[in-house]
């Protein structure tokens, strides 16, 4: 026996008043997105939920990335009855030898939002747990910390009938909160600042800085690597590949003492900037954490926070290295990320950062490079900008009949 129906709940959605209905399109949208393999598939949106009729799918097939998609909070595999007292026994018994091993103790919670339906919601509990109780000899009740909860379903048409309740990946649907540009590093941090920020409902694109030929072609794989791992949660990221060499390389001839990193992240910003306002994004997302590296502590994300004006999202600011390494996993960019790679930061280190860089004295250093600017913009020009995910070839938005 194979469940035949999959229940998406939608969580949070359902608060956002008269915003839910584009929440839930977008969801939808994105649903019909993962299970694009799967054209036999019919949803039935309900309240703060959709009900997929599988089709004679293997539901471990679609539950796998159905698990991916921002806004549903959870996931149940059903099986659906009609709507009838023997029928629904029937079901619910079927339901429980399905099991695969025979639990000790159960409990049956009957929802009857139909109120037609002949029988309250106790009465059902009694019954269907009668029956169940004839068919196994060891089986008890519990009511309180059941094994199983079997769980029951009385609707308009049909009885919704299921033991499990999958966590889905919650938050809300890509960009249901809007678009940003994600500073997209090789590391094991910025992917999951992407992560947590699509799970906020942004929809990204990615800029990465490479030092070519200073940084080799296997490091801007391992790039694009990671955007495809990110893109399967939010569907295709458009990555712009920056070529930093030329701006790094001028840069370090013209200063090379210990702000030399806070200089040239001012630059990555700036030119983050430029590309977020070509692309309409709202704001930057970056995977700094406070105090883990020079760059990173309150003064330094300071002083290179000052060259843009949007706003800048760190996901990860106040979280622990090992928490971060435990989403880095869970989300499968972990081991992509300490892939030993070398990426343009590695690059003409001083030997002794600045922690706390006076911003007067960098706006003068910066002063005295009349170049930069003009440096900044060639590499704009020149950046190559690729779409990653399953419509990487795509010219224009595939987004763009979400909004």
């Amino acid at each position: 026996m194979r469940p035949d129906r999959i229940v998406l709940r939608l969580g949070e959605l359902t608060l956002k008043g008269r915003n839910r209905h584009r929440f839930e399109k977008q969801v939808m949208e994105q649903v019909k997105r993962v299970l694009r393999p799967f054209p036999s598939i019919a949803y039935r949106k309900e309240f703060g939920r959709i009900v997929l009729l599988t089709g004679g799918q293997d539901v471990e097939a679609l539950m796998d990335p159905l698990r991916k998609v921002f806004g549903i909070t959870s996931l149940s595999p059903v099986f659906a009855s009609a709507l009838e007292q023997e029928a629904i026994e029937r079901t619910a018994l079927q339901v429980m030898q399905a099991l695969p091993a025979p639990p000790r103790t159960f409990k049956v919670n009957v929802r009857r939002a139909n109120k037609r339906f002949p029988l309250d919601s106790q009465e059902m509990n009694r019954r269907i747990g009668g029956h169940v109780l004839r068919a196994f000899a060891d089986l008890k009740v519990d009511v309180r910390e059941p094994e199983v909860e079997l769980k029951i379903e009385l609707r308009e048409e049909e009885a919704l009938i299921y033991c499990s309740r999958v966590e889905g990946a919650g938050g809300f649907p890509v960009g249901s909160n809007g678009k940003a540009m994600l500073m997209l590093s090789g590391g094991i941090d910025s992917p999951v600042a992407g992560y947590l920020a699509m799970r906020q409902g942004l929809r990204l694109e990615a800029v990465h800085f490479h030092s070519y030929p200073f940084t080799s072609e296997r490091s801007q794989q391992k790039v694009k690597d990671l955007t495809e791992k990110l893109s399967a949660y939010s569907g295709p990221i458009k990555l712009h590949m920056v070529p930093f060499t030329e701006v790094q390389t001028k840069i370090h001839q013209a200063y090379h003492k210990n702000l030399l990193i806070t200089l040239l992240r001012r630059a990555m910003m700036r030119i983050a900037a430029k590309l977020a306002a070509s692309s309409e994004a709202g704001a930057i997302v970056t995977g700094e954490s406070l105090g883990q590296v020079a760059s990173q502590t309150l003064g330094s994300m300071n002083a290179i926070g000052q060259v843009v004006q949007l706003p800048l999202i760190r996901p990860l600011v106040c979280m622990d290295k090992q928490s971060i390494i435990d989403i880095a996993e869970s989300i499968d960019t972990y081991a992509l990320s300490i892939l030993p790679y070398e990426d343009c930061c590695t690059l003409f280190l001083p030997p002794s950062p600045s922690t706390n860089p006076n911003v007067n004295v960098i706006e003068s250093i910066e002063q005295s490079m009349p170049w930069l600017e003009a440096e900044l913009d060639e590499a704009v020009r020149r950046t190559e900008t690729v779409w990653i995910g399953d419509d990487r070839n795509k010219t224009n938005d595939p987004f763009a009949s979400l909004f």
